[in-house]
This record gives structure tokens, C-alpha cells and sequence, in this order.
């Protein structure tokens, strides 16, 4: 029998206060995690939705050094940016904390003397790296050497990032310091390690016995593969400045590893914000802690931070760790150093008031079992052919007749035929389906069944033709649009946790409040004689130009940031995949003459250039606004690329690309011919 909970402590992966929210982050962890809070807030249960910024570790430092500034600095800037990100989306959490708050490195000192106290961890002294001119031991991001795989000079103490194996600082070969550019030695250190291997009978009966039914495949696969790898002592300090202090005698200059403070962040936020009753979330036995993180993140979630739990013993452990794969973006995986990303605060500012759409979109796509794909196209036809032309359309259709048949006051439902009883039927059963869906985390499953129960009621209502019935048959034409409305009032309760926006206009159209999910969400919802209140579209229609415009940007944007040593400058290179020669064989590379030039109304940065490529006159947008005036560049040979295909910019449409080079300040130059050529000459 599936047991009952009292309550429910709700926690996403605590994103690294280095940078913005992109759509990466978003799928993984916050949206679904989010959606699953408000159906649970619906249905009336007692839940805590709990995250923060993790502010501790070596890329902070890292980041805070490259740009000048202390580390408390750089993640108040980066806290900043992904609080307000998170707000005006619209994601509900009950706290968004931080781990540089007092509370928290209060909470987590106090954790590690309690294990501490009880024996739990081995101390152990081993040789590390040490920096001599910075007086410091080097954690393995400040230290970059020679891959021993692949031969790639700047692979990182812990990872080579051009092929991907995982290393350890001895492992590279001409290892250097970041932070200074010096050759390191080895040095003598102290640290306490968790001994993981003690735990593995108790993970082996908790995970692959307990919930080999109940977690995601992908969760169980890798838990497995880890157990039986075997499991060894893991250190749980790190030679640091910046971070929780130990709390020990002697251990000056050190702190606790970032994921054994991290986690703990969810309970030092559940503190804070409830001060009074916090332990009842992490406590008592009636709790169920679900953990929403990436597939990235399984490891610490499901043994790292379980074993420190159990450790310690008074603490409730995860009972579901719903982590999902990785989403790409336009058929690439996502990567922050290149940019190669869509930011959350860059889509709040190009698509204002449209959160529903992206959650939609990403829920849609979310990377449930395997890795999923987001192109901007993609965005645009779920949009335009989901959203507007099924859900929208149907409740527009649905509250304009409504108005204009009865003066927007619910007429009187008549004799139901087999076809109507049908329809109910349906109603009823969606709302249960719905609930079950999210009660598995299959929340692709659930939202398409939300949208089913939309084309179910755009077919009713074209299979009625109630406008061609209104008046020689009043009665039956009342009952479908009863009916109609009855379905447009499902979907508006059952939109809330994926579209709240969508619904909360929809309901303040029907002029109805929320329904608790559990008590109020049964039977006929609306009756005969309600007013409601005027119609509005609840989604608007996305241009071809509008993404063609997160298209351009997207590919301006990509780039490489490679990390030097201080003692030389940062980098940056262009970062496109290796081709061959067939592949540039495709291009036709032209010369072409600039006949005319204007600038783009609206548009800062673009420019509508005429060229002259020979046999035709072409008109070409480009993006050199900042750079060149019109009249500057009229008689300018430029070379193109004259067989790109045709896009619309700005509601023009572009037959072609100016080749451009950019000099160390950034400065846009025309690539063009040593000598004078004509108009059409190719480009070998």
C-alpha cells in the first residue's frame, strides 16, 4: 500500500552562483520541480519548495580573480542575477537562499562536528600540489597541464575538457599553476574523508532493493553502476579561503568540500524560513524529501548526501530523486564557455510576458529518459501550432460565442445526448490522469494530456457548429455551449501548474477562482446563469522574424573562453566544429559590390545593403550598424557567401552574408580582394 505523507520538503539542485540561468538548468531541474510544488499547493498539501545559490568552491574563485573582484562580490552579482531570473519567470519557490548566509555556514559547521563527534570520518595526510609564490594548495581547477589522453595543453587538474576524461592533478604532465603560472611541488596535508565503503550494505538494501520500482531507470542505472564499482573514502575538506570555515583546531586555511556544504544548504534554508517548525521537514518520519536535480548531480543526491544523512541519524533521507538527462540546444550540447546558450534573463527581456511559452516548450521536450533537443524553430511551431492554435483557440472560440450568443452569461444545459455524456466522461477522467501522470514525474505525459482535452474541445465544438444552430435550435445549441464552457473551466484549473499565467487569465475571463484539486475539482464546475467577464486572446502569435533574431544571436554570441594563467591574458576564439573538404566545397563564396545602404527602422545594429554580385542585384541584412555608416560603404567590394539560404530579418528578406573579420577591439572589418575585382568573381 502506498504510503500516505504529511507533508512534503521539495528541493531543486542549488545552481552555482558562476553565471546566469540558461534553458539547460531550467529543464532539468527548476521546472519540473516547480510544476510538481503547484500541484501539489492545489491539491492542498503541506509542501516546502526549497533552493538557493551554492556560492562556495574553486570556480568561484576563479571567476572572482578573472574578474577582479573579492568572491563575496562575485556571487552577490551572480545570486542577484539568478534570484530576479527565477522571480519574474515565475518559478515558486517557498525560499531562495544562499550559502554564503550566516545560518547556513552555522548549519553546516555544526553538521560536520556532529559527525565529527560520533567518529564517522578518517583523517588522512596525503601529498598535494602546492602553489609556493601564492602560499596555497591548488584544488584541481588551479591547476592545468598536458592531457595524458589526448595531448591537449590546457586539460584541468580534474577533467580534460577537449576530450573528456576525468583526471587527477598527478596524472597531468607539465602540471602549472593558474593562479600564478609556476610549476607547483608536492606538500604534505590534512584532511577528513567520509568513509563511503562502510555505507555500501546499507545504499545496496536502501537504493537497489527499496526502489528499484519507484526511481527513474536512468537514476537506478547510474546508483548501480556506482555500487558496483565500489565505493572508497572520500575527502569532505579542501585546502580554501573562501568557503565554511573547519570547524576544528589546526585547520587553518581550510573548508568544507563544496558538496558536503551545499546539500545542507537545503536545510539551512528551511531554517530560515521557518525557524519555529523546520525539523518537521527534515525529521519526521511523515516528511517525504524529493530531490529535483540533472543527471549530473546524481551521485551526491543519491549517495553522497543520503550516507551524510544516515550518518548523522536524525535526518529523513531522499524518497525519489526524479533527476533528469541533459537538454541541447539546436543539436549541440549546451556549453557556458562557448556561450552556447539560451540565458533565462535574455529570453524575460526579447519575450516579455511569455513564460507560459517556454514552459511549455521545455516541458514539452523536458529530457525525461534521454537527452532532448530545443531549437528555435521547434519554440516557434509549439507555440504558433499548440498553444495559439489549439488551447487558445479553443477557449477564445469558446468565450466569444458565449458573449455573443448570450450576452456572456452561461445558458441552460438541455438533454444530453450519447456524444455529450461521452465528452463528460472524458472530463472527469483527464483530471485523474493528470493527477497520476504528476505523481510519477512524468510531466511531458501530463501536459499532453492537458492538451488533448483542448483538441477534444475544438472538436466538439466544430463537429456541433453551434453558430449555425443558434437560432433553429436554441436548445441544442445552449447545451453545447454549456458544455463548452464546462471544458474551457477544466482546462483553466488543470493549466496551473504548467501554464499559472495562461490560467489565471482564463479563470479571471470565466470569473471563477482556483478549485482545490482534491475537493472541489469533481463534477459540473459552472451553472446556468454565471456572467462572465470579457474575452482576450491568452496567447499571441510568434513572428518568423522574431526567431531569426534568436537565431543571429545565438551564432554572433558562440565563442570559447580559454583560461590562461594569470601571467598571461585571457583568449577568446571562435569555437566552431572541425568540417572537411566536402563541406566547404558547399559554399559559393562571391565578390560582390555594395550599390546601396540604409539603415534598419528599429533595429540599431543592422543595415540593408544592395550588392552587386554580377548577374543580379542582391539584398543583403547585415549586422555592421555599429561599425559603418551607409554612406561610408557605398562602392565597398565585400565578399559573400551567395548560396545561403534566403532568411527574413526584420520582415526583410536577406539572400546572402557579408564576410566579416573582428580585430582585437572588437572592431568589424570588411574581407575583401587585395585588388580591385569585378562584381560576380568567385572566391577558390
Amino acid at each position: 500500500m502506498e504510503k500516505k505523507w504529511k507533508r512534503y520538503t521539495i528541493t531543486a539542485a542549488l545552481p552555482y552562483a558562476n553565471g546566469g540561468i540558461h534553458l539547460g538548468h531550467l529543464a532539468g531541474a527548476y521546472l519540473p520541480a516547480d510544476t510538481y510544488s503547484r500541484y501539489r499547493r492545489l491539491k492542498g498539501d503541506d509542501i516546502l519548495y526549497i533552493c538557493g545559490s551554492d556560492e562556495h568552491g574553486v570556480p568561484i574563485t576563479l571567476g572572482a580573480r578573472k574578474e577582479g573582484i573579492t568572491p563575496q562580490q562575485f556571487v552577490d552579482k551572480y545570486h542577484s542575477l539568478m534570484k530576479n531570473s527565477f522571480e519574474e519567470f515565475g518559478i515558486s519557490f517557498d525560499i531562495y537562499s544562499r550559502t554564503s548566509n550566516k545560518i547556513h555556514h552555522e548549519t553546516a559547521q555544526q553538521f560536520f562536528l556532529d559527525l565529527y563527534k560520533k567518529g564517522v570520518f578518517t583523517e588522512e595526510t596525503s601529498q598535494q600540489l602546492y602553489d609556493e609564490q601564492e602560499k596555497m594548495f591548488l584544488a584541481d581547477r588551479y591547476i592545468m597541464g598536458i592531457c595524458p589522453v589526448c595531448a591537449n595543453e590546457k586539460a584541468y587538474g580534474d577533467q580534460c575538457e577537449k576530450c573528456g576524461s576525468s583526471l587527477s592533478p598527478k596524472e597531468l604532465k607539465n602540471p602549472v599553476s593558474v593562479l600564478s603560472g609556476n610549476v607547483p611541488v608536492m606538500k604534505e596535508t590534512k584532511h577528513w574523508y567520509l568513509p563511503l565503503q562502510n555505507y555500501e550494505p546499507w545504499l545496496r538494501e536502501w537504493i537497489l532493493e527499496n526502489h528499484k520500482d519507484d526511481w527513474k531507470t536512468n537514476v537506478y542505472g547510474q546508483c548501480k553502476s556506482w555500487l558496483n564499482g565500489g565505493l572508497h573514502p572520500r575527502a569532505m575538506t579542501r585546502d580554501l579561503d573562501w568557503g565554511v570555515r573547519v570547524p576544528l583546531p589546526d585547520s587553518e586555511h581550510k573548508v568544507l568540500y563544496v558538496w558536503f556544504d551545499a546539500p545542507i544548504g537545503y536545510i539551512s534554508a528551511t531554517k530560515e524560513l521557518r525557524p519555529n517548525d523546520w525539523e518537521k521537514y527534515w525529521k519526521d518520519k511523515d516528511s517525504q524529501l524529493i530531490h529535483f536535480i540533472g543527471k549530473d548531480n546524481i551521485v551526491f543526491h543519491c549517495i553522497i548526501f543520503p550516507t551524510i544523512l544516515q550518518a548523522h541519524g536524525d535526518y529523513i533521507i531522499p524518497d525519489n530523486v526524479p533527476a533528469n538527462e541533459f537538454l541541447n540546444l539546436e543539436g549541440e550540447k549546451l556549453s557556458t564557455s562557448r556561450n552556447w546558450a539560451v540565458w533565462l534573463h535574455d529570453y524575460l527581456k526579447d519575450f516579455p510576458g511569455m513564460q507560459d511559452t517556454l514552459r511549455y516548450v521545455l516541458t514539452s521536450i523536458a529530457p525525461e529518459t534521454k537527452d532532448s533537443d530545443f531549437t528555435w524553430k521547434d519554440f516557434q511551431d509549439r507555440h504558433n501550432n499548440e498553444l495559439v492554435a489549439i488551447l487558445g483557440n479553443f477557449v477564445n472560440r469558446t468565450m466569444v460565442l458565449t458573449h455573443k450568443f448570450y450576452d456572456g452569461k452561461i445558458p441552460v444545459c438541455g438533454n444530453l445526448n450519447q456524444n455529450d455524456h461521452a465528452l463528460l466522461d472524458a472530463i472527469k477522467i483527464v483530471q485523474q490522469t493528470i493527477s497520476e501522470s504528476l505523481e510519477k514525474f512524468r510531466f511531458r505525459e501530463a501536459l499532453q494530456l492537458l492538451m488533448n482535452l483542448a483538441r477534444t474541445g475544438n472538436k466538439y465544438l466544430t463537429d456541433n457548429e453551434p453558430w449555425k444552430i443558434f437560432k433553429s435550435n436554441e436548445e441544442r445549441c445552449a447545451t453545447v455551449m454549456y458544455l463548452s464552457i464546462e471544458i474551457t473551466t477544466y482546462l483553466a484549473q488543470l493549466m496551473q501548474p504548467f501554464l499559472p499565467n495562461a490560467a489565471e487569465k482564463t479563470l479571471a475571463m470565466l470569473n471563477l477562482p482556483k478549485k482545490n484539486w482534491n475537493t472541489e475539482l469533481k463534477g459540473q464546475l459552472i451553472e446556468s446563469g454565471h456572467q462572465l467577464n470579457e474575452a482576450a486572446l491568452i496567447f499571441r502569435k510568434i513572428e518568423d522574424e522574431e526567431i531569426a533574431a534568436q537565431i543571429e544571436k545565438l551564432n554572433a554570441n558562440q565563442k570559447e573562453v580559454v583560461i590562461e594563467p594569470e601571467s598571461s591574458p585571457p583568449k577568446t576564439v571562435i569555437a566552431k566544429a572541425i568540417i572537411n573538404y566536402d563541406d566547404f566545397s558547399k559554399l559559393e563564396l562571391s565578390v560582390g559590390i555594395i550599390t546601396a545602404a540604409e539603415k534598419v527602422k528599429k533595429a540599431d545594429k543592422l543595415l540593408q545593403l544592395q550588392v552587386d554580385i554580377g548577374t543580379e542585384i542582391r539584398t543583403i541584412v547585415s549586422g555592421i550598424a555599429e561599425h559603418y555608416t551607409p554612406e561610408d560603404i557605398i562602392g565597398q567590394q565585400v565578399c559573400i557567401v551567395a548560396n545561403l539560404a534566403p532568411r527574413k530579418i526584420k520582415g526583410i528578406e536577406s539572400k546572402g552574408m557579408i564576410l566579416m573579420a573582428e580585430d582585437e577591439n572588437g572592431k568589424l572589418k570588411f574581407i575583401m580582394p587585395s585588388e580591385a575585382m569585378k562584381a560576380g568573381s568567385k572566391i577558390s
